[in-house]
């Protein structure tokens, strides 16, 4: 094993041993899931996400961050890999169902083949997917989500989640991923003005049977039971926010509350909160 390997393990909490079989591949999934929230702070921030495995690594391992799925599966793609895990990157499209195919690119996932069957993994679609989905029809109850799948006409696969609130969902297939395609979206979103990830703070994470999700000064709660609100009031409450509920130590993102607190009144101006 190398040290690489061992230093995400000890991120996660994995304690191993590490084989190339479905027990493996389902605690690592809880496990990362459970540790690693989804996070855009650094695109927030005006800063490039990491790009290189080395970069990756450092960003969400060695610094303790989280990231996008670019990111998040890109690190756990590279892991299944050094396992011995059959695995393809995937470009799907978050929101192709409203928007069409050019949504393609803004969402990697991946696909793992394991004694015959492909499975569907992804850990860096906010953490509602707890464990790997066969790429078959069906849904399953991941708390505090729904989850599932169906198969299009056009030959599309759709992932769906559902928390007391309506679907949201990406599209995919499963040949093998068009890297272009993926750093161009990448890019767009990273930089546009017109990306929702420019435009908005977005925090994921799952603690178990609970779902904490936060966007601009709004923090969400999803349980089993129902959804709980409430808004962030100040620049020192929402870095103590960010550490004690998602385990990110940043300070420096004080600097971005005039920013949020203006999108939010431009978002709920008029409008019952």
């Amino acid at each position: 094993m190398t040290t690489e390997l061992a230093a995400y393990f000890d991120r996660i909490g994995f304690a191993g041993p590490p084989k190339a079989d479905g027990a493996t591949l389902d605690a690592l999934c809880r496990a990362h899931t459970n540790t690693i929230p989804f996070e855009n702070l650094d695109v927030q921030l005006g800063r490039k996400t990491a790009r290189s495995q080395s970069e990756i690594h450092d960003k969400l391992v060695s610094r303790q961050r989280g990231g996008w799925c670019y990111e998040q599966n890109g690190l756990l793609g590279w892991a299944l890999g050094e396992i011995g895990f059959d695995v393809t990157p995937l470009v799907a499209g978050v929101m192709r169902e409203q928007f069409g195919d050019g949504q393609l690119g803004n969402h990697l996932c991946l696909l793992v083949r394991l004694e015959g069957d492909d499975l569907l993994v992804d850990v860096g679609f906010g953490s509602s997917l707890l464990g790997p989905m066969p790429i078959i029809r069906g849904a399953r109850v991941d708390a505090p989500f729904e989850v599932g799948l169906t198969h299009g006409d056009d030959g599309y696969w759709r992932f769906w989640e559902s928390a007391h609130s309506d679907p949201f969902s990406f599209d995919f297939t499963t040949t093998p991923a068009d890297q272009s395609v993926l750093d161009a979206k990448r890019i767009w979103q990273e930089t546009d003005p017109a990306s929702p990830f420019v435009q908005n703070l977005v925090v994921r994470r799952r603690d178990g049977v609970l779902h904490h999700t936060l966007r601009g000064k709004v923090l969400t709660t999803a349980s089993i039971v129902g959804l709980n609100s409430r808004e962030i009031a100040t620049a020192d409450e929402l870095v103590d926010v960010l550490d004690d509920v998602f385990g990110l130590d940043m300070p420096e993102a004080a600097s971005l509350w005039p920013a949020i607190s203006a999108r939010h009144d431009a978002l709920f101006r008029g409008r019952v909160k």
